[in-house]
Parts: C-alpha cells; sequence; structure tokens
C-alpha cells in the first residue's frame, strides 16, 4: 500500500534516539568515573548511550584502574580523559557524580545519582578491586532499572 510505513523500513535513528544516555561524571575522569562507563558499556552493549567526563580532567587514565578492568576482561586502556560540559549534562538522561561537588551543572528533569565510592587515585589494585566492584554493582541496578 503506498504510503503507509513499514516497520522494518524506519530509519535506524528512530530507535537510536530512544536509548537512555547516562553519563558519569569524577573530579579527574581517570579512575570511578571511567570504571563505570567501562562497567555500562560491557554490560549493556548497544542499549544504552555512555559518556564519561571529568569537572577538572587529568592528562591520563588512572594505571591501577585499567589494570582493575583488565582483570575483569574490560579495556578501559584506550579511553581518555574528557573535560565536563554543559553539553554533555544536557544530552544525558542520567548523570551519576562522584565526588564532583558543586561543579556538576544541574538541569531540571534530569535524573541525578551521587555515587560515594572510594577515589582510586594512588591506591594499590588491593584496594582499587572492592571500589571497582562495587561500581559494577551499582552499575548493574542501574541498568535494571533503565532497561
Amino acid at each position: 500500500m503506498a504510503g503507509s510505513l513499514n516497520p522494518t523500513t524506519l530509519p535506524e535513528q528512530t530507535v537510536s534516539d530512544q536509548k537512555p544516555a547516562v553519563l558519569f561524571v569524577c573530579v579527574h575522569n581517570a579512575g570511578r568515573s571511567q570504571m563505570a562507563a567501562g562497567w555500562l558499556r560491557h554490560l549493556a552493549g548497544d542499549r544504552v548511550d555512555v559518556f564519561s567526563a571529568g569537572s577538572e580532567p587529568a592528562d591520563r587514565i588512572n594505571a591501577v584502574a585499567v589494570a582493575a578492568m583488565a582483570e575483569e576482561g574490560i579495556d578501559i586502556a584506550g579511553e581518555q580523559p574528557a573535560v565536563l560540559t554543559t553539553d554533555a549534562v544536557r544530552q544525558a538522561d542520567v548523570v551519576v557524580t562522584m565526588g564532583c561537588g558543586d561543579a556538576c551543572p544541574v538541569f531540571p528533569g534530569k535524573r541525578y545519582e551521587d555515587w560515594a565510592l572510594t577515589d582510586p587515585a594512588g591506591l594499590p589494585i588491593e584496594q582499587v578491586r572492592p571500589v571497582r566492584d562495587e561500581v559494577r554493582r551499582r552499575v548493574e541496578t542501574l541498568l535494571g532499572e533503565l532497561l
């Protein structure tokens, strides 16, 4: 029938527009937020758009966080700390902060969560593993709520 829409021919953008977007924010965007983003990408696949940023981004990602995630089969070594922008917050459906305090812009209608997690900066891997595992638990809970 002319003019009717066949669901199989709808643009893919329609499907991706429905995906929730999550932004993880910590001060340096080198440890906690990178681990959270790594977990969510790993667990959600392409069902969620995942971003991370920092209010004062470091020069590089925390090597111990990279090692701790690698133990779980998740490679975050290629990630780079990014600066937190107002646009990033505006585009997110959920903003998860991890100790960035007042540096995180707040927009009405957004879902915000603040996760009190130990900063892995300068810690040995034995002390970073529990942080990594707590991040996973929280990401799993968030994912269950989103999907």
